[in-house]
């Protein structure tokens, strides 16, 4: 696979603070080929590095979000040794493997991600998703889990995402059935955070206002929420207060007060 072809694949822009990362394979769905799974993890990575970063938006090209896997890498792997290689293969120092990755490593960044979603998340599409902080949907979106019509179990990370929407019984009726979900239902189990007719500009608008924040607590704010969110209730309560005192007192911090005591616009470094 050639940089280039990770780069047309899955494209990054920026304005600002705010970075948005594209499934460009519109003419396939946005399905997920290995030039989209190096392709999301090297943004990702780039992302991770820059201090001047504050949200990001995770979107697809064209009507549909991403509809999963590219059934032509069930047949591009003949040889099923080499490919379970490839899926207990870890680089080292990382949890997730080349398949993971992708998911995995928008909650490893420490601003929020905001998923838009339309058309189709279905498989790797809807685990994608689920590795986004917020997930806001056109009201035609459709989501499944859809790997069990190929006979597989999900394994780009659902089950460190899943288990925080979900309830139990929910989660297994998705991965046994593979049925679809429509955006309204989605919504109201959780898999979606809302529904609008403009998910792209309502992710925008959202990126924008979270980019004026004091980048240092909407940082710290991912960080507690992702540590403790099924932690116990002792090591949920020290790392809140370790990390506030990591924020008070800090000049943003201070620009903050002050702006809302000057009602005027914060200005953060």
């Amino acid at each position: 696979m050639t940089a280039d072809q990770t780069r047309t694949t899955v494209t990054l822009t920026r304005s600002g603070h705010i970075a948005e990362v594209c499934l460009n394979r519109p003419d396939r769905r946005n399905a997920v080929d290995m030039s989209v799974f190096e392709g999301l993890a090297r943004i990702g990575e780039v992302l991770k590095s820059d201090p001047t970063l504050r949200a990001v938006i995770l979107r697809g090209e064209g009507p549909h979000f991403c509809s999963g896997i590219d059934t032509a890498l069930f047949t591009a792997n003949p040889d099923p040794k080499a490919l379970i290689d490839r899926i207990m293969q870890r680089a080292p120092g990382e949890d997730a493997n080349v398949f993971q990755k992708p998911s995995t490593v928008w909650q490893e960044l420490e601003v929020p991600v905001i998923a838009v979603l339309q058309g189709v998340a279905y498989g790797a599409g809807l685990q994608l998703a689920l590795g986004a902080d917020v997930r806001i949907a056109a009201s035609d979106t459709r989501l499944s889990v859809m790997e069990i019509k190929w006979g597989l179990i999900p394994d780009m990370g659902l089950t460190t995402t899943l288990p925080r929407l979900l309830r139990a019984d929910q989660a297994k009726e998705l991965l046994f059935t593979g049925r679809v979900v429509e955006a309204i239902e989605a919504c109201q189990m959780g898999l979606v955070t809302r529904i609008t007719n403009d998910p792209l500009e309502a992710a925008r608008a959202m990126a924008r206002d979270i980019a004026a924040r004091n980048p240092d607590a909407i940082r710290r704010s991912k960080h507690l929420l992702n540590a403790t969110w099924i932690a116990e209730r002792a090591e949920a309560l020290h790392l809140e207060a370790t990390l506030q005192a990591e924020v008070i007192g800090q000049p943003n911090q201070i620009e903050a007060v002050m702006a809302n005591i000057q009602k005027r616009t914060p200005v953060f470094r």
